[in-house]
């Protein structure tokens, strides 16, 4: 799906559609969290924070476990 900013004042908007919203059980007052790695923009809805500590865990075992492999996938 390829998408366009719209003008919104002085800054701009993405229009989402419905469809992806019901997707993702977003509604207008969701928080989402916003991030960037430099080169793409991620959109996410905000988590509790029991999800959020058990993927950083998940994320730091996943580290310890293959970090030899993943340093050399990354040269």
């Amino acid at each position: 799906m390829v998408k366009t900013l719209t003008k919104h004042g002085n800054s701009y908007a993405l229009i989402i559609d419905r469809a992806i919203l019901d997707l993702l059980k977003i509604t207008s007052e969701t928080p989402l969290e916003i991030s960037t790695d430099g080169q793409c923009l991620t959109i996410a809805p905000v988590r509790d924070d029991a999800h959020r500590a058990k993927f950083k865990k998940a994320m730091g075992d996943v580290n310890r476990k293959y970090a030899r492999a993943l340093k050399k996938l990354a040269e």
